[in-house]
């Protein structure tokens, strides 16, 4: 069995409607919130979502999904308890369009922008899932970071089934990211310094907290007061705590601040911390800038800033002559 299109077997998809404006595959599952998607043949993506194998695509007016049953139960078609998990994993209860109309509104850079990305919406994601994919994320790009995010589920995550060439893994658990060799492992597949922060944070969540449940209940809490307890793991900072408080915990208000936001807060909205940074993104900056944003775009500002990152990752790069001899990377600490 092999990666379906849509065109190869049309009674095995389901549909959804869901216009293009409410969600653009192409610019939502590559752009750095999952790790665990890609095109396996064109405007047809395919991945792991609860802990099943997914291929998704999309018409004007729908998205279509198939799933793939390895063992158990007719090939293809969703049933309708699946398909709500789709529609939960794309917030499809939140009108994308109402959002983008007012942030347009009250923000003419961001009208202006939204023109060319329309479709831009956040995924709810695992936490687990999430955590684990964001501490790799740290002195990062997306392509490295999907890389990494692969590995790990491929040595400590369950094999749910092959499609042609590729074997696809569930995420690992808690458990199996704790075990006493899990940091060894790690460094051994890429993941340098945060091969130590993974396994910690693992052990972290299961020893002192309690468990899954503690990650879990995050979703009731306050924005505070989770951003805080995330703040407690090792390898979260304020960034990565603010990407799990949006993309996992039910905080849409949540802005994570990188090199990106930083520069788009500056060169187009002209926004300065009123302490002067010396050295990087500090919490207090980031918190600064995140208030900044959730005053201008309301409580669903972590989903436009996304647009906005979205936009930036497209920018074409300026071209510079590659460097005489190549050098090792100073700036990916493999501590």
């Amino acid at each position: 069995m092999g990666h379906r299109t849509l065109a190869s077997a049309p009674a095995l998809w389901s549909s959804i409607p869901c216009p293009r404006s409410e969600l653009r595959l192409d610019l939502v599952l590559p752009s750095g919130q999952s790790f665990r998607w890609s095109e396996r043949s064109p405007a047809h993506w395919s991945g792991v979502l609860a802990g099943q194998v997914w291929t998704l695509t999309q018409t004007e007016e729908q998205l279509l999904c198939t799933v793939y049953r390895p063992d158990s139960g007719p090939a293809g078609r969703p049933t309708p308890e699946e398909l709500k998990t789709v529609r939960q994993y794309f917030q499809l209860d939140v009108s994308l369009a109402q959002l983008y109309r007012h942030w347009g509104s009250v923000d003419p850079h961001f009208q202006k922008v939204a023109q060319k990305f329309p479709g831009v919406r956040l995924l709810r994601q695992d936490p687990v899932e999430c955590l684990f994919s964001f501490i790799c994320s740290s002195n990062n790009n997306i392509a490295r970071i999907t890389g990494m995010v692969e590995r790990l589920c491929q040595a400590f995550g369950p094999r749910l089934m092959q499609l042609d060439d590729v074997t696809y893994h569930g995420f690992p658990s808690l458990q199996a990211l704790a075990g006493p060799a899990v940091e060894a492992q790690l460094r051994q597949l890429g993941l340098g310094y945060r091969a130590r922060y993974v396994s910690a944070s693992a052990r972290a969540i299961l020893q002192d907290q309690g468990g899954l449940p503690w990650l879990q209940q995050l979703c009731e809490a306050p924005y505070e007061e989770a951003h805080r307890a995330l703040c407690t793991l090792p390898g979260v900072g304020t960034k990565v705590a603010d990407c799990i408080c949006l993309m996992a915990l039910d905080k849409p208000q949540a802005v994570p601040v990188d090199v990106h936001v930083w520069q788009i807060a500056q060169r187009d909205y002209g926004w300065r911390p009123s302490i002067s940074q010396a050295q990087g993104l500090s919490p207090h900056a980031s918190r600064e800038l995140g208030d900044f944003f959730r005053s201008l775009w309301g409580p669903y500002a972590g989903w436009a800033q996304a647009v906005l990152f979205s936009a930036a990752l497209r920018q074409p790069r300026p071209t510079r002559k590659p460097p005489a001899k190549r050098r090792r990377r100073a700036a990916e600490p493999e501590g």
